[in-house]
């Protein structure tokens, strides 16, 4: 098993932190909780996305892509970050965004348009349906475009986080440290499915625990399957020997809400608490949704007190502006 031959761009600030949350855990009167910092990768105000991108666009630029696009939601974190990679590499950049462009651009989308991306709005296409027409253009202009996965992810994006939990391992053999749980948003399937390949590869018992996001399928499959599937593919990228199948996945999606970005009282309260108990910002689309499922599973008793927990912080937090209208804060 071995990527080391597989192109990659440097893009952030590795390793990122591994913190203590122990007055979180004190007000929650829980397990020991820690917290790794992808909110500080570097680039465009951070996130899990660089992680991903140093593979996407490695292999872009291997290809001689002078031109890349992608495609999210208004406030999606993907493509803030895969606007700054491009602007940082002098590559063009396209992002086709869903829905209708807002009469004042806020959060993510001030950042993508200060980075000097061109944004295409797709109305109800929301996922890149509208790319292949955009890749044809372009190509008729005499651009070379690549496409960068919706949520960079795909093998070469999860392989970004078998390397984390490489980074991860390294960290805690430091210090002697080891999890019961690593706890994360899951939305477009990388993050997760790199994971489970990264415990896997390194021989770790602690539970991948993805809290689900969003209740759509992802490329017209379920999601729980995509992520399987995806895991597969990127041991099979690696050489990696080895098979997942529906057992070997924990996804949680009792904190879905009433869907997508859609801000409630759990994101209201894990973003409240978090800030007020360890002065870190969540977002309220993933992190606080995330983070809102750990407090439940602690009061819940899902989570015990001898347990070790690792929150894996995966940015986000640009969007906080696009929704404050939805926030409630209070002490």
């Amino acid at each position: 098993m071995s990527y080391e031959h597989i192109a990659r761009q440097s893009l952030g600030f590795f390793p990122t932190p591994l913190i203590e949350l122990s007055k979180l855990s004190a007000r929650l009167d829980g397990p020991k909780i820690y917290m790794k910092r992808d909110d500080n990768t570097g680039l465009a105000l951070g996130g899990n996305k660089t992680r991903k991108l140093e593979f996407i666009l490695g292999e872009a630029l291997a290809q001689g892509a002078d031109t890349i696009i992608t495609a999210g939601a208004a406030q999606s974190n993907h493509c803030r970050q895969t606007a700054a990679a491009a602007a940082s590499l002098g590559l063009e950049c396209h992002l086709v965004l869903g829905g209708e462009e807002p009469k004042h651009p806020q959060g993510n989308l001030l950042l993508d348009k200060i980075f000097g991306c061109h944004i295409h709005w797709s109305g109800n296409h929301c996922k890149g349906e509208d790319i292949p027409n955009l890749v044809q253009q372009l190509i008729q202009q005499g651009r070379k475009p690549y496409v960068a996965p919706y949520g960079g992810s795909n093998e070469l994006g999860a392989l970004g986080f078998v390397e984390a939990f490489r980074e991860l391992e390294a960290q805690c053999q430091n210090i002697d440290l080891s999890f019961t749980h690593i706890i994360f948003a899951s939305s477009s399937g990388g993050t997760q499915a790199g994971l489970m390949l990264g415990s896997k590869i390194f021989n770790s018992a602690c539970q991948i625990v993805g809290i689900n996001i969003d209740k759509g399928e992802t490329d017209k499959v379920p999601f729980d399957q995509y992520i399987v599937a995806l895991a597969n593919r990127t041991a099979e990228l690696i050489d990696a020997d080895y098979k997942f199948s529906a057992s070997d996945l924990i996804l949680n999606s009792d904190y879905v809400g009433e869907g997508y970005g859609v801000v409630g009282a759990v994101e209201n309260e894990a973003i409240a608490i978090t800030a007020q108990t360890e002065g870190i910002l969540l977002d309220p689309v993933y992190t606080g949704r995330a983070m809102g499922g750990l407090l439940d599973m602690i009061r819940t008793g899902k989570l015990k007190k001898n347990d070790k927990v690792l929150f894996w912080h995966t940015g986000g937090a640009p969007a906080l502006f696009a929704y404050s209208n939805d926030l409630e804060v209070s002490k």
